[in-house]
């Protein structure tokens, strides 16, 4: 296999990878884009991974939210809102990120991978109101939180190139007590913003590697297809799988402090 066979093969298992998580629970997957992309794919500067990997997960996004639309599950006029906020945070973040070291970058990943991961275990579901909407009547009550939350949310995908699906998530349960179905359907809407603003922001910059996104991006269109139908058939165990991917996601960001240690102390 030459190398360019092998960095196409490995960035669409990658992006299958990631696209399946998507499917199964409705975002943590993007987390995992960046260390593939770096330790898997291949990819030497940690700006171009974050780049490709906004690019990618932003497409994946938008892909898995066509099921999760058709199935109703998704509160459009919540997600915009959280949506518009958040594109402003990711591009203030991205903009400060690029400004980072790529090795300080990296290890600063890593810290928030393990604290992710902690929170996924503890992460509880929640009855919700099924019928709680955006309109004049909730507004006064919902566009703050809505705002501020999308914002914070976007700011933090941006600055480290990731979807933030396990903020956007807990992030729309809270400013609206929507279910917890309906905030995994309508985070896909933030999840795809957020990526597509960050994505804009390193490619204006030239920190885009056009070709290994394209075959992530087809890898996680299949991946997610093949998990959101895992999910509807493997309800009962999600419990049980959640807790191995936090499991996972704690030790991945584990190995990338290891390596990280002397840039982000030096």
């Amino acid at each position: 296999m030459t190398a360019v066979s092998y960095t196409l093969a490995t960035a669409t298992g990658s992006g299958g990878l990631v696209g399946i998580v998507l499917g199964l629970f409705g975002g943590g997957g993007s987390i995992l884009a960046v260390p593939l992309l770096v330790y898997v794919v291949g990819i030497a500067l940690p700006h171009v991974a974050i780049g490709t990997s906004a690019v990618a997960v932003a497409f994946s996004a938008l892909g898995n939210l066509v099921p999760q639309a058709r199935a109703g599950r998704v509160k459009w006029r919540c997600a915009g809102v959280f949506a518009l906020a958040g594109i402003v945070g990711s591009l203030a973040g991205a903009a400060a990120a690029k400004a980072v070291d790529g090795e300080r970058l990296m290890a600063l990943f890593g810290l928030v991978m393990i604290g992710v991961g902690l929170a996924m275990m503890r992460q509880k579901a929640s009855a919700g109101d099924p019928q709680v909407r955006l309109s004049w009547e909730t507004a006064p009550r919902l566009l703050p939180l809505l705002i501020g939350i999308g914002f914070t949310v976007g700011l933090f995908s941006g600055f480290f190139g990731i979807g933030g699906g396990f903020l956007i998530v807990p992030g729309l349960i809270l400013a609206t007590g929507m279910p917890l179905t309906y905030a995994i359907g309508t985070s896909l809407v933030g999840v795809g913003a957020f990526g597509a603003a960050t994505a804009s922001s390193y490619a204006v910059s030239g920190l885009v590697d056009w070709t290994i996104a394209a075959v992530f991006v087809i890898g996680g269109l299949v991946g997610g297809w093949v998990g959101t139908t895992l999910g509807a058939r493997i309800a009962a165990r999600k419990k049980v799988l959640s807790l191995a991917f936090a499991v996972l996601v704690v030790a991945v960001g584990l190995f990338i402090v290891a390596k990280g240690l002397p840039a982000l102390f030096g």
